[in-house]
């Protein structure tokens, strides 16, 4: 969901760049997406993973949480197209309500244009 929304900011020039470049991928029709319970290909780059743990015990149930949400309403026992993949998840989530429990805790959301647009459209 993260993708959807993100608009060029991050922790650092690294993170931002590696963002840039999977959310461009994300949108060509013949990528394919693989949805985990781990550290992903956007954590890989995140400032803050150390040994597969993000930040602090704190931060990372934080973030775990945030994932188990969006996670139990997609079927991670396969592998996604991605453009229908984000179609299923503009279909999953597609109000202020919808992503409560992911996006409000989220540091971004204020800048987030998916959590943006879903604010605006209630």
């Amino acid at each position: 969901m993260c993708l959807k929304g993100f608009q060029g900011y991050g922790y650092d020039d690294n993170f931002t760049k590696n963002m840039t470049e999977i959310n461009e991928i994300r949108k060509q029709s013949e990528t394919t997406v693989f949805l985990t319970y781990s550290p992903d290909d956007i954590c890989k780059a995140c400032p803050n993973l150390k040994n597969n743990f993000c930040k602090d015990q704190i931060h990372n149930k934080t973030i775990v949480q945030m994932d188990d949400e969006v996670l139990k309403r997609l079927d991670a026992s396969k592998e996604h197209n991605s453009l229908e993949l984000f179609e299923e998840i503009d279909s999953i989530f597609n109000s202020k309500e919808s992503v409560s429990k992911i996006c409000f805790n989220c540091l971004w959301h204020e800048k987030c244009l998916f959590y943006q647009n879903l604010s605006n459209n209630r």
